[in-house]
C-alpha cells in the first residue's frame, strides 16, 4: 500500500498509526481537504475528536476505509443501489450513508444508526486507512463553522499543539467536499452536493 510513497512520508504514516492506536488525533490530506483521523472503534478517541472540533454531538462522523472488504466492520449491509455507485465512484469523493454496525461507538453515528463511508483516492489517505486497520474517521480538519483546511499551515493554525500528529501532504485540491448520498425507501437521496454532481449519481441509479 505504501510502496509508491516516498520514504519520509512512509515514516510519517507509520508514526501516525502509532498515534491512532494510542487514542490520538491525526490530521491527513485527502483529495479535497485535510481530514482528522481517530480510531472509529475507540469511544474515548471519538469523544476527544468532537471536543477538538467543538462539534455538536448531533452531527455524525464520516469514515474512510481502505477497500470494500472493510465495509463489513462498519455496516450491516451494502444496498444494491450502493454497489453500483461504489463500482463507479470509489475511490473518490462520494460518501454513502450505510446502516451502522452495532459495534460502532454511538458517538460516531450520533445515535442515527447510520454511518457515512467512502474510499479516498488520495494515496496518503488510502495508505493511512490501510495501515490503521482498514478504517479511520474523516471529518474535515477545522473547528466547526470554520473553513476546512487545505494546507498544512492552516491545520496548524487552527489546532496547534492540540493535534497529536500531522501527515504532511502539501496543499490539497480544495473545492467542493465529498458528495453525500443516502438511500430512502430504496431511492437515492442527496444529503450534500459536493465534488460529484448528484446528476451523475442519479444517472447511475
Amino acid at each position: 500500500m505504501t510502496h509508491s510513497i516516498a520514504p519520509d512520508l512512509r515514516q510519517g504514516l507509520q508514526q501516525a498509526v502509532l498515534v491512532l492506536k494510542g487514542g490520538g488525533v491525526v490530521a491527513f490530506p485527502t483529495e479535497t481537504y485535510y481530514g482528522l483521523a481517530v480510531d472509529p472503534f475507540n469511544p474515548q478517541a471519538v469523544e476527544r475528536l468532537f471536543r477538538l472540533k467543538n462539534r455538536a454531538a448531533a452531527k455524525p462522523i464520516a469514515v474512510l476505509i481502505d477497500r470494500q472488504a472493510s465495509l463489513s466492520s462498519l455496516t450491516t449491509e451494502t444496498p444494491v443501489p450502493f454497489q453500483r455507485l461504489i463500482d463507479r465512484f470509489w475511490p473518490g469523493p462520494l460518501t454513502l450513508i450505510f446502516p451502522a454496525h452495532p459495534n460502532l461507538p454511538p458517538a460516531v453515528t450520533s445515535g442515527s444508526q447510520t454511518i457515512g463511508i467512502r474510499i479516498s483516492s488520495h494515496p496518503l489517505a488510502l495508505a493511512l486507512s490501510s495501515l490503521a486497520g482498514g478504517a479511520i474517521t474523516a471529518t474535515s480538519a477545522n473547528h466547526s463553522e470554520k473553513r476546512p483546511a487545505n494546507t498544512e499551515e492552516e491545520v496548524v493554525c487552527q489546532f496547534g499543539a492540540k493535534l497529536d500528529w500531522l501527515v504532511k501532504g502539501g496543499t490539497t485540491q480544495g473545492g467542493a467536499p465529498s458528495t453525500i448520498v443516502s438511500l430512502v425507501q430504496g431511492r437515492l437521496r442527496l444529503v450534500r452536493e459536493g465534488a460529484i454532481p448528484f446528476g451523475m449519481v442519479m444517472n447511475d441509479e
